[in-house]
């Protein structure tokens, strides 16, 4: 309970700071919710590597960019999808379809469209502040793509 309070109180800190407001993550474009919720991904991937021990950064990098490219993700999406609620799936959906004006570097058209998905559902949770789910995603998929929590 404490944990949790510190977090809000961080939250609401960081929104008073900046003088944020609520904001309705339905409205944005699918486009939009993928753009934050690629760094928001990113963020929990770096910290997660970045917890396990202090190391040379060329290793915690080359891990990382595993994870991060948009095969990893789309893949992460795909053991996903049976979790999603009806709301989740119609972001990650919506995400998908989004026409980019950016074209995928390394990676299939489908996969890069699949992980604009991913993300557009990471970016609403996070605007929506439903963090815990967020979170609880990313460790499923983590875990279903044989990444351990813990190592």
């Amino acid at each position: 309970m404490e944990e949790s309070i510190a977090r809000d109180g961080a939250w609401r800190h960081f929104k008073d700071v900046f003088g944020l407001g609520r904001v309705d993550a339905g409205t944005y474009s699918p486009l939009v919710l993928a753009y934050i919720g690629d760094a928001v991904y990113e963020t929990m991937i770096r910290t997660l590597t970045v917890a396990r021990g202090n190391t040379q950064v060329n290793k915690m990098h080359r891990h990382d960019t595993g994870l991060l490219k948009a095969s990893a993700q789309a893949q992460m999406i795909r053991l996903l999808e049976p979790e999603l609620n009806g709301e989740e799936e119609a972001v990650y959906r919506r995400g998908r379809n989004a026409k980019s004006a950016t074209s995928a570097k390394n990676a299939t058209m489908i996969d890069y469209r699949t992980a604009t998905g991913f993300e557009a559902l990471l970016g609403y949770l996070y605007l929506s502040e439903q963090f815990e789910r967020m979170t609880d995603l990313v460790a499923m998929g983590l875990e279903r793509i044989g990444e351990s929590r813990k190592e």
